[in-house]
Order: structure tokens, then sequence, then C-alpha cells
């Protein structure tokens, strides 16, 4: 083909080399992998928590059909106080140069005799409280009761607290 055309630029100088652009490496981890294994883990704690649940139940059905009256009774002693036990118990107010332990020279500061450990905010002056009678803790009215219907012992020390039993007015001889 020189022969053809002499002179011409093209005839004797050789092909370019084609360009080839290289592709970027495939990633390790594509966008599906990530959605199928959050998928599984998902899949993976939904069956975990099944599992804990399912032995729960089978656990507590065994028991209360094995021994029907212990089961009975250890529900019974962990409920709470009835609602008329708990109006029972005495109101106090609150005043803070009478509380017990927070005086000059105590080693007691006063911030920590005069927090409500249920709703943990500072009892002040003229708050209405009551002390249980078992261990002597006081609370928030409001704060204690709720408390007491739902459990049988304080807060802050898990002392049991028992009904209060019907005084009889005592014998005249």
């Amino acid at each position: 083909m020189d022969h053809l055309f002499p002179g011409h630029p093209l005839s004797s100088s050789p092909a370019p080399p084609p360009i080839t652009i290289a592709s970027p490496p495939a990633p390790l981890i594509t966008q599906h992998m990530v959605i199928v294994l959050a998928a599984m883990t998902c899949a993976l704690l939904c069956v975990l928590g099944l599992n804990t649940t399912l032995h729960c139940v089978v656990r507590c059905t065994r028991r209360a059909i094995s021994d029907p009256a212990g089961w009975v009774a250890a529900r019974r002693l962990n409920a709470g106080l009835r609602q008329s036990d708990v109006l029972s118990l005495p109101i106090t107010v609150f005043a803070a140069a009478t509380t017990p332990g927070a005086g000059e020279g105590s080693s007691i500061s006063p911030a920590a005799v005069v927090r409500c450990p249920i709703c943990l905010s500072d009892l002040t002056d003229g708050d209405k409280m009551r002390v249980l009678p078992a261990c002597g803790h006081g609370f928030h009215v409001w704060c204690i009761d709720k408390w007491l219907l739902s459990h049988r012992s304080c807060p802050t020390c898990r002392r049991r607290l028992s009904s209060p039993q019907k005084s009889t007015p005592p014998a005249i001889v």
C-alpha cells in the first residue's frame, strides 16, 4: 500500500495502539450484600427474642401446672398492697429543719436526706410525704402510693411491708 500513495503521511506510519480504559475493580461488598446481611441480622434477633419468650412461657406454665398452690402463693407474696392498706399509711408534711440527720455537725448532707428516691426530686418544705413504718424511709405521697400498689417492699432497702392488721379495741375487764 505504500507504493500506491508515496508521501502520504498515513501510509508509512504504523497504526496507533487501541486505547483501553481500565474498569474499576469490583467492590468487595456491594449494596445488595449489605441489605442481605442486615435482613439476616434482624431475623436472627427476632428468632432469639421468640426463643427467650417461649422459654419463659414454658417455664411459667410448668411451674403453674406442677405446683399451683406454691405458684399462687409466690404471686400473692410479690404482689402489691391493697389500695386501702396503702391509703391507711400516715401522711406527714416535710419540714427541712426537722429532718433527722441533717442538722449541724452531721456527716450526712441535707441534699442526700431530702431526695425522693423514686422520682429523684428534692422534697421541699410543705411537701406531703409518707414515711414507711417498717424502715423509716420517706417518699412523696404520690410516688410511694403508686409503688406500693405494685410492690410490697420499700424501694430503697427492699424491706417487706406487711398489710396492717386490723386493730381490735382493748377488752374492758
